[in-house]
């Protein structure tokens, strides 16, 4: 099974988009929706979820009122303002440090698994896709990637698919390392702005760091042609092979409003050049 995570340093860059792209052209994939804080396959993906499972992300206070004398620790101890004067808990506010329950002399304080999202697995038109919500504010994004991740090795083993595409998220942090531990290729996905290019390089430092092959995709390329160079400049100095380039194109936007992905808009001059940089992927994974 070959794992292949399209990933960029900021969003924006228009990684989405080619992943929906790619998973129109995957033969026996399972795709991977691993951008957990603002996941979005779903919505040009039209799913029909087959299941669904809660996601424990962190623990929450909870407080026995039957054992609480109201001595007010908890609420001096908390540093995140998640405690009333009444000691009653405000959810949206508990960060589930426990330090209330360390300084509870009655020990009328216990921490309780809380849901901070759900994973689903779900058909589509291109075949399953594993994904997830996380609650707004909720924490372990990276551990929610995991089981993102989990949960599509499994249907890839139960299904016999040899192939799992994985949108990514977009920074360096945890959902990041989440994501491209362990895959076959990253495809980081870029564009010629200054910041792009400054994010590019740390992509490229992590993925190296964790051993992990890294080929570059400049989208609207044409924007900029000397941020362009740059980063051709850059891709050539670190020996980073670039499998395309792509200009901007408005078709782009038109495609996300009606649901589609950008090889099922009939009339879109970067399907060609979208299936070229996918050949080129899957001779990445297979050289």
């Amino acid at each position: 099974m070959k794992q292949i995570a399209i990933v960029s340093g900021k969003g924006g860059t228009g990684k989405s988009s080619l992943a929906l792209a790619f998973s129109t052209l995957a033969k026996n994939a399972v795709i991977a929706d691993c951008d957990v804080d603002a996941s979005n396959l779903h919505i040009v993906l039209n799913p029909t979820i087959l299941k669904t499972e809660e996601f424990i992300g962190s623990k929450i206070a909870h407080v026995d009122k039957s054992k609480c004398t109201g001595c007010m620790e908890c609420y001096l101890g908390c540093k995140f303002d998640a405690i009333t004067k009444e000691i009653e808990i405000k959810e949206s506010f508990c960060e589930g440090c426990g330090v209330c329950r360390l300084v509870c002399p009655e020990k009328a304080i216990v921490m309780k698994d809380r849901v901070s999202g759900y994973t689903y697995i779900s058909k589509t038109r291109f075949g399953f896709l594993s994904h997830a919500f996380l609650k707004p504010g909720a924490e372990s994004s990276g551990k929610l990637v995991n089981e993102v991740r989990k949960n599509a090795i499994e249907v890839s083993i139960k299904n016999s698919n040899d192939l799992i595409l994985i949108d990514g998220p977009p920074g360096i942090g945890c959902p990041l390392i989440s994501t491209i531990t362990g895959v076959d290729l990253a495809v980081v996905v870029t564009e010629p702005t200054f910041s792009a290019i400054q994010d590019l390089k740390r992509v490229f430092e992590v993925n190296k760091h964790f051993g992990v092959k890294s080929v570059v995709c400049i989208n609207k390329s044409d924007i900029n042609a000397f941020n362009a160079s740059k980063i051709r400049e850059y891709c050539a100095l670190n020996d980073i092979a670039i499998i395309g380039e792509l200009p901007y194109d408005p078709i782009v936007n038109s495609a996300i409003v009606s649901r589609k992905t950008l090889l099922e808009v009939s009339d879109s001059p970067l399907s060609s050049k979208i299936i070229k940089i996918w050949k080129k992927i899957l001779d990445e994974i297979d050289g």
